[in-house]
């Protein structure tokens, strides 16, 4: 079958490893099934693996992608939820397992025309949502939602801002946060990003580290080193980052001395749990929020996908249609 795959890392050059061809087809065991893809969305832990952070070598050849929407066997239409449990019997928030992984860690990905996952991470797909639009939801959204509504403890009316404007977790937030009646403000590196931002439904938008007319109450934050002190800086006593990502560097200076100074929170967030993304897909199907799509391409093309993403080119999800 037709996959992109990484068969051996590079942590400098990760496009150069990147391979898109044939890959066996999987074949449903006990509790496991296989969902045929339909599409499937990209996100920045797909590059990650091409650099070999979370996948050592001895994992290799493995499929690529953590989300994906497509159909069972029996013809129904599904999505497929990322969060893989890996200790026996677990119960509970997913998330908190210490042996838990994403597709394409342990198990081969969803950049492929079959994907093979536990049935319990099969769901329903509603028919207000595309295949499309429904990929785009398990990973990026998925954190988004958890970020916003479980871990930043915020109230309508409140101030969010979203430093990256662009991303996929960050448009994400943008319209959960509008949609939940959050004052959203983001940081955008252009004025095309801050443009599309606005477009998207922020209230305000900013250049990168620029002083804002006000603190806010909570700070989401995927991008890590580059704006980790603007974040903190940004913060009223009191308040909350939410950190999801670093896909600038993960060792910024900590600036503790404002962070107890001000009594700040800082909340760690990691994707979200399988009711979490029902919640989210019901959210999106009765209210007609939808994930903003940048560009669909054919898997045959996922390089074009990948390049875009590396070199920071994206307003959106990134798809891939099978």
């Amino acid at each position: 079958m037709l996959a992109a795959f990484v068969s051996s890392p590079s942590p400098d050059d990760p496009l150069s490893v990147l391979e898109v061809g044939d890959r066996p087809a999987p074949e449903a065991r006990d509790g496991w099934v296989v969902v045929d893809v339909k599409a499937a969305s990209l996100n920045h832990h797909d590059l990650f693996s091409l650099r070999g952070v979370g996948l050592p070598a001895e994992r290799m050849p493995m499929t690529l992608g953590c989300d994906a929407a497509g159909t069972d066997a029996d013809g129904n239409e599904v999505l497929v939820h990322a969060v893989i449990t890996g200790t026996p019997g677990w119960s509970g928030d997913e998330t908190l397992d210490p042996k838990r992984s994403l597709l394409s860690e342990l198990h081969q990905g969803t950049l492929a025309e079959q994907v093979l996952v536990p049935a319990r991470n099969v769901l329903p797909k509603p028919a207000e949502l595309s295949f499309a639009e429904a990929a785009c939801l398990p990973t990026a959204w998925l954190t988004a939602y958890r970020m916003l509504f479980t871990k930043a403890g915020l109230q309508p009316g409140q101030t969010v801002l979203v430093q990256g404007a662009s991303g996929g977790v960050a448009t994400a937030l943008v319209a959960l946060g509008r949609a939940a009646g959050y004052r959203m403000w983001v940081t955008g590196r252009s004025e095309e990003k801050r443009a599309a931002a606005l477009a998207l439904g922020a209230d305000q938008a900013f250049e990168s580290g620029a002083r804002l007319p006000e603190r806010v109450d909570a700070v989401m934050e995927t991008v890590g080193k580059a704006t980790w002190s603007h974040s903190v800086k940004s913060l009223k006593p009191g308040g909350v980052i939410v950190t999801s990502g670093a896909t600038t560097g993960f060792d910024p200076s900590a600036e503790l001395n404002r962070i107890f100074f001000t009594q700040l929170r800082v909340e760690g967030s990691t994707m979200g749990t399988r009711t979490e993304l029902q919640q989210l897909v019901q959210l999106c199907a009765t209210t007609g929020l939808r994930p903003q799509i940048d560009v669909e391409l054919p898997l045959a093309d996922a390089r074009e996908g990948f390049e875009r993403m590396h070199e920071g080119r994206t307003n959106g999800k990134i798809v891939f249609t099978v």
